[in-house]
């Protein structure tokens, strides 16, 4: 690999230390009773509110409508996530020093491949919550699901919800599309040496 798609890999592998910062998904929630919205932030180690209150606020509102209590410290992904970001910084750093374009290839695919992994993990998680619901519950209109929206907005009776990447999820996009446009540089330019 030459130096300047190793610079570009490089940043790309950096860029996933962000994932230990910032949120890597945001639901928001707006509604009469709450028109200041409410809202949950899920990070690669945990799940908490937009503010303060809301993760406690939207359990119990949840409660109502049959759906389960959101217990960050009972999600197993969120303990081993932190693991496999970890893996990921460190094979990245390998990948540089080993200047190899078939390692720099096969970390894209497995980055790729876990990434397609979270997303429907995250997918099959909305669905069980908004499925699975206490038939005790308070609240029951039949034939109501209250799955989030897995990109973008849904009404679900008077709540509107809101599902989009937050800047975790667009560091992962940039890492990804930097090191794509790292092994094309360094290919092309193998290729006019030719």
């Amino acid at each position: 690999m030459k130096k300047k798609s190793r610079i570009m890999f490089l940043i790309a592998t950096l860029l996933l230390i962000g994932l230990y910062f910032f949120p890597i998904w945001n639901i928001d929630l707006t509604a009469p009773q709450y028109p200041e919205g409410i809202g949950l932030r899920i990070w690669i180690n945990q799940i908490t509110g937009a503010k303060e209150f809301d993760l406690k606020n939207l359990n119990g509102l949840n409660h109502y409508i049959g759906m389960k209590k959101i217990e960050p410290e009972s999600i197993p992904e969120l303990k081993i996530m932190p693991y496999i970001i970890a893996g990921f910084i460190l094979f990245g750093f390998i990948t540089f020093l080993l200047k190899n374009r078939k390692v720099l290839v096969l970390w894209i695919i497995l980055l790729i491949t876990v990434l397609g992994i979270g997303l429907y993990d995250y997918y099959l998680w909305g669905y069980d919550y908004g499925h699975n619901l206490n038939p005790n519950a308070p609240i029951k209109v039949p034939g109501m699901t209250y799955q989030p929206p897995f990109i973008g907005g849904k009404q679900l009776l008077n709540i509107h919800a809101e599902s989009l990447p937050g800047i975790g999820a667009l560091l992962v996009g940039a890492s990804i599309t930097l090191a794509i446009v790292s092994f094309y540089i360094d290919r092309r330019k193998k290729i006019e040496k030719s």
